[in-house]
This record gives C-alpha cells, structure tokens and sequence, in this order.
C-alpha cells in the first residue's frame, strides 16, 4: 500500500510539473511576441515612409513589403494552424499588402495582428502543444509552430535592419529576447 501511494504521489507530482512547463511555454512564447512587437514597430517607425518601397536588389521584398509579410505569416501562423481560421491566400491577399497602404497603416495592422495572436495564444491550452500538424509535409506540434514563429519574424525583421543600414540609419538597439 505504501509502495502504491508513494507511486501515485511521484506520477501526480511529475504531471502537474510537466503542466507548469508548459503554461511556462505559452507564458514564454506571450513575453516573446510582445517584445517582437514592441521592436518591430520601432523599427518601422524609424524608417521614413519614402523609404519604404527601397529593396536592397531587385528580387528582395522591400521593406514594406518585409514588413507586412511578418504580418501575413504572424496571421497565418496563430489564426489559422492554432487557431481554426480559414487561411488567408496570400496572392490574392489585400490585408497585408503594402499597397495604397501608408506607413502609419501598415504600423497599425501589424500592431493589431501581434494583438490578435497574443490573444488566442492566452487561450492555448498546455495540451493543445501537443496537437501534431502538416506543415508543408512536415509533421510539427503547435509548440514548434509557436517557435518558427518567432524565427520567422526574426529573419524578416533582420532584413529590415540591414535595409536601415543600407539607408544611412542606425536600427534601434537591440533588446534581448524578442
């Protein structure tokens, strides 16, 4: 009997630290995107709006055009593998296309997107994490999706930072974890 309740009380005491790590993920994820946020958008602010066409060769996306495209895969990402939105296409997409969009509209709907994805990440359930997907053929958990993420914003984000630099502009210090 003591053998038994000594099991039970190590597997309820594992469960409910497996349980705290993953709220800690979702917790984590939540801080990460909210500094990605705060970052990306002061790095759009600091770019002068006629310089948001400039590409750095012919074939790059041009910061605008960087810049919505983290919005566009920020949506993409959060609303419709976590959540149960219908994809957006994003040919034929006019959200997140920079254009007839002006600086400060594009800041606003970018804003609005990291908003929305915070949002349902809030509702993820720890066990939701789990949950396997297709992602072009490949199997990932939604809490690798939660990570891609992340890197994609990143890689697009350090474009945009080059882009600055190539335009005479010191980007804004980099602040850690985002």
């Amino acid at each position: 009997m003591k053998t038994t309740i000594t099991l039970i009380t190590f597997l309820l005491f594992t469960t409910t630290c497996l349980l705290a790590q993953q709220d800690k993920f979702i917790e984590d994820s939540i801080e990460r995107l909210e500094n990605s946020r705060k970052y990306l958008l002061l790095v759009a602010d600091m770019m002068p709006e006629e310089k948001y066409g400039y590409k750095a060769t012919e074939e790059s996306l041009s910061f605008a055009e960087n810049l919505m495209h983290i919005g566009f895969a920020l949506d993409w990402h959060s609303q419709s593998l976590l959540g149960d939105r219908k994809a957006r296409v994003y040919q034929t997409d006019t959200v997140f296309k920079p254009a007839n969009k002006t600086k400060a509209e594009m800041m606003a709907r970018i804003d609005q997107t990291f908003t929305e994805a915070i949002a349902l990440l809030q509702d993820v359930s720890p066990e939701q994490l789990d949950t396997e997907l297709d992602y072009f053929g490949l199997t990932r958990s939604e809490r690798q999706i939660c990570m891609l993420l992340a890197d994609h914003i990143t890689h697009h984000r350090g474009q945009m930072l080059v882009y600055m630099r190539l335009n005479g502009l010191t980007p804004p210090r980099y602040v850690l974890y985002q």
